[in-house]
């Protein structure tokens, strides 16, 4: 079966188990992408209007947000829409474009926090040396580098992916993921699998990066009370996400790859989609209860607005 043509359908088989509270989950699943757009835009807002959050973090972690809001409308529009359908199918054309975007938002998010794990190391480690290094220029380059790499390597493997001619259409997800549609192929896929084991040592290189900055992070934090104030206050949200995002991305990729049975569809979901679902909605709540200077200005900004337009 090739896919040359926009008529070749993926049939999703994820939804199998849901069909008698399909309402409810609908109800649920909606809400969730409602208040994760919510928080992630208002802070998003919050940074770019506010001049005092025009620091090199908070701009790394606008970018995490942007980055989160991207993985969710990548994840939820579809889902909702199956949910209130009795055909769960999807053309070839959309189900890439999915895989593309969920793709570019898992590496896009690993590579924010290595990016995030450098600015805080030399917050914490090289204060006296902190501006002179976190300059403009290296802060645009760095949120460039985290987003244009990300894109990149997202490209290399949609290359690859469409290069494979298919032999089936049943993918046992909630969604298209780009290893389920490789799976189909007919024609030998080693290179796939090369490169996705590249993509592995890349990530497992940023984490290894994440790792050591916290070691010399956490070593240099214990040395005084200020600095272990600031580890709690700007650190600690950022070592929470990494763990929750490395954690469930780890189990998304071991259960995809190497576990073959799919007797139970619901655990398949719900490690297939926690790292779609968690992160985008856990990151702003993080930081926006966590960092003072992001909870202060956001209180002063939305709180003022609210009592003028009460006023008027």
């Amino acid at each position: 079966m090739e896919n040359t043509t926009e008529e070749f359908m993926f049939v999703l088989h994820g939804l199998n188990d849901t069909a008698t509270n399909r309402h409810i989950y609908f109800t649920f699943g909606l809400l969730f992408y409602i208040l994760t757009l919510f928080v992630n835009l208002t802070l998003v807002m919050t940074v770019i209007l506010d001049k005092t959050l025009h620091e090199p973090m908070y701009l790394f972690i606008c970018s995490l947000f942007v980055n989160g809001i991207c993985g969710a409308s990548a994840f939820y529009p579809k889902i909702l829409a199956d949910l209130l359908s009795d055909s769960h199918v999807v053309s070839y054309t959309p189900c890439l474009i999915q895989t593309c975007v969920i793709f570019c938002y898992a590496l896009c998010e690993l590579t924010c926090l290595t990016v995030m794990a450098y600015d805080r190391y030399v917050a914490i480690c090289k204060p006296l040396e902190y501006l002179s290094i976190m300059t403009h220029q290296k802060v645009v380059s760095l949120l460039a580098f985290s987003w244009l790499f990300s894109l990149l390597q997202t490209a290399i493997g949609a290359v690859l992916t469409v290069r494979l001619p298919l032999c089936g259409n049943d993918i046992d997800m909630l969604y298209c993921s780009n290893w389920e549609v490789v799976k189909l192929s007919c024609k030998d896929v080693t290179m796939m699998d090369v490169y996705g084991n590249i993509l592995i040592l890349s990530n497992v290189a940023q984490v290894t990066f994440i790792t050591t900055s916290y070691i010399y992070i956490i070593r240099t934090s214990l040395q005084s009370k200020a600095g272990r104030v600031k580890f709690m206050q700007t650190c600690l949200p950022h070592l929470i996400t990494i763990i929750n995002f490395t954690v469930s991305l780890l189990f998304d990729i071991t259960y995809s790859r190497y576990v073959k049975s799919q007797a139970q569809q619901s655990l398949h979901n719900i490690v297939g989609m926690e790292f779609l679902v968690v992160p985008p909605l856990l990151n702003p709540i993080i930081y926006g209860i966590k960092l003072t200077q992001m909870r202060r200005q956001f209180l002063k900004m939305y709180v003022n607005k609210f009592k003028a337009v009460r006023q008027g």
